[in-house]
């Protein structure tokens, strides 16, 4: 088992990266958040799961143990793989995730690619036990129900933010988890501010 890599990063692809550690380069899958904080040159520092297919050997990279944790949960309901459960945390932050399993939200769940009404509600019927709610909270734990609220789009503002962003051709699970951020940090925003706020992140 490969848990832990430490080694500078050569390329970052479109899904991957490659990163050199001891003259050796290992392209690893990575979700885009973890992505978007490698830099071409720099050291990284990445907590890793390697799978092994009878087609292939894979190394996936995180950047933080909540993201390894969620992944590992994933991949642990029947039909979930590897790659779907990357998408899956490509397409949200780990707590609008988390939120999603925890609240039953069947429809977020399966508005990511590749994931089915019917993998959506496997998940929700196999994790919601399993996901700890601490996951469900913003970087800021909000009051109630362990923050899984805080994580949900449940102002009028937010939803009308949510129906304008859809209107423009986003994807829905990208729109709600970034209109929860928003929220939970400033839950007075109003929709226009949301609106205009939520196309910096997603463009």
């Amino acid at each position: 088992m490969i848990a832990y890599l430490s080694g500078v990063v050569r390329e970052i692809r479109e899904h991957s990266a490659v990163i050199v550690a001891g003259g050796v380069g290992y392209e690893v899958q990575c979700p885009s958040s973890t992505l978007g904080k490698l830099t071409a040159g720099e050291t990284a520092e990445l907590n890793t799961r390697f799978v092994v297919r009878e087609d292939a050997q894979l190394l996936f990279g995180f950047h933080d143990a909540d993201s390894v944790r969620i992944f590992d949960l994933l991949t642990s309901v029947s039909g979930v793989g590897p790659k779907l459960a990357l998408a899956l945390l490509s397409a949200m932050p780990v707590s609008a995730l988390a939120a999603g399993v925890l609240g039953g939200d069947v429809k977020l769940l399966s508005s990511v690619s590749g994931v089915g009404k019917k993998t959506a509600e496997r998940l929700v019927l196999e994790l919601q036990g399993k996901v700890p709610e601490h996951l469900a909270a913003p970087a800021a734990p909000a009051a109630g129900a362990g923050g899984v609220k805080a994580a949900r789009v449940t102002t009028t503002a937010g939803r009308d933010a949510v129906d304008a962003l859809l209107a423009l051709g986003f994807r829905e699970a990208q729109v709600r988890a970034t209109v929860a951020e928003l929220l939970a940090a400033e839950p007075d925003l109003n929709a226009d501010q949301l609106i205009r706020r939520s196309l910096g992140r997603l463009r």
